[in-house]
Parts: C-alpha cells; sequence; structure tokens
C-alpha cells in the first residue's frame, strides 16, 4: 500500500502549482483618446505664435517725421536748413510731423522757442502767434556789456537805462520806477525774450558787433524802452522766471 501511494503521488501531477512563462504580459487596459485637449494645445500654440508675429510687427512699425536741427525762437520757423529726417516708432498718442508735411509746416510759427534736437509734435506751431492785448515787442541792438552771456528766447529779463539822463525829461517808464543807481533808471522789471540772433560759426562774415534781441514788454513800458535802446542806453538783467 505505501508503494502505491508513492507512485500515485509522484506519478501524473505535480503539487506545486503551475508558473506563468517568462516573456508573457499581462493585456493592458485601452487608452483613452482626448481630442479636445488635443485641439485646445494646437490652439494656444497657434495664439502664441500670432502674437509674436504681431509683436514683431509692431516694433517694427516706424514713420518718418520732422527733427529741429537748430534752435527756433518764438514765432520763427522751421526751414530745410534748421531741420532733418528722422525714424521714430508710430504712435496714435503722439502728434508727430511726418516729414512729407515739411513744406506746410514751414509756413506756421512757433508758439514758444524750440531748442535744437527736438522732433516737435503739431501742438508746438499756429498759423498765427500775434502779440497779446496789452503787450508789445521791441527791438534793441546791445554791445558787449548790455546783455547777460547766454542769453536765449525764452528767459526774463530786467531793462534798466544807463548812463546820464539829464535833460532827456522824465518819461512814463521812467517816473514811477526805482533808481538802481546813479545813471541808472529800471525801464522794465520784467520782459520776456522772444528772439536772440544765435551766435555766429567761425565761418560767417562778422558784419556787426551788436547782438539784435527782441522783447515782449508791457505795452505802456514799449515807448520809454523803444527811446532808451535808440540811445544806445539800455542794459539787460537776468531775472528768475518765478
Amino acid at each position: 500500500m505505501k508503494i502505491q501511494e508513492r507512485t500515485g503521488a509522484g506519478g501524473g501531477r505535480s503539487s506545486v502549482p503551475a508558473q506563468p512563462m517568462a516573456g508573457e504580459r499581462l493585456p493592458a487596459p485601452p487608452r483613452e483618446r482626448k481630442p479636445a485637449l488635443a485641439a485646445l494645445a494646437v490652439l494656444l500654440i497657434l495664439v502664441g505664435a500670432l502674437g509674436a508675429t504681431m509683436l514683431v510687427l509692431r516694433a517694427g512699425d516706424r514713420i518718418e517725421v520732422v527733427k529741429v536741427t537748430g534752435d527756433i525762437p518764438a514765432g520763427g520757423a522751421v526751414t530745410k536748413a534748421n531741420t532733418a529726417s528722422v525714424m521714430v516708432a508710430a504712435d496714435a498718442g503722439i502728434h508727430y510731423i511726418p516729414w512729407e508735411q515739411l513744406d506746410g509746416l514751414m509756413k506756421l510759427k512757433a508758439i514758444n522757442a524750440i531748442p535744437a534736437g527736438v522732433v516737435p509734435v503739431g501742438e508746438m506751431f499756429a498759423a498765427e502767434t500775434g502779440v497779446a492785448a496789452g503787450q508789445a515787442t521791441v527791438g534793441l541792438s546791445l554791445k558787449e556789456g548790455q546783455y547777460p552771456n547766454g542769453l536765449e528766447a525764452g528767459d526774463l529779463v530786467a531793462a534798466y537805462r544807463v548812463g546820464s539822463t539829464t535833460g532827456t525829461g522824465s518819461t512814463t517808464g521812467s517816473s514811477d520806477s526805482s533808481s538802481s543807481g546813479a545813471g541808472t533808471t529800471l525801464i522794465v522789471d520784467k520782459a520776456k525774450v522772444t528772439y536772440v540772433k544765435p551766435a555766429a560759426s567761425s565761418g560767417d562774415v562778422i558784419s556787426s558787433t551788436n547782438l539784435p534781441v527782441t522783447l515782449t514788454v508791457d505795452s505802456t513800458k514799449a515807448a520809454d524802452l523803444a527811446q532808451a535802446a535808440a540811445a544806445g542806453q539800455v542794459a539787460l538783467v537776468l531775472i528768475p522766471s518765478s
């Protein structure tokens, strides 16, 4: 009986469970496709590329405009000699003056003095720059020593009568002005310089040593200032702008 039991136990079946053969894999679950996410990713890529393209095009949108290369006094005009063309980025909020409109701009007058190097805008010019009511402009021709060095258009000055005033009689301007020394009388306490002749370059022929200056003053002082200027008895003193 024992022999039969041993034979029966080892003859047909194994007591060890069968193992899977090497190389076999368990079946993987099918992947779930999401076409909506793929389409969204493609859309984002296209939007980013379009935005970058617009930025590049915007940066390259430049226009040719007028640039001032020489000082222009108040009431002065641009010319081909004191302007040049320059490229700037287009901006609808800034009223640049296109270079092709230079001929039309030359017919206008500067409202205020414009220094060299400025790219002007349309608001700096007007068809007329008439003197305000109650004011007048007076032209002077001053010798060296009668004006401060570096005098420029837009400066504020006081005008004095210098030299002897004996026998000239009292004038409206001197009657109510304060004396600042023997033979020196204040004519105008505050006048605006609207024009100063630019300094001559080394190649220019100097025709006069006098400096032409135009002042805008109260109309009640204009006669006294013009009289003193005709006699060569005017001296200007620079005063603070405020």
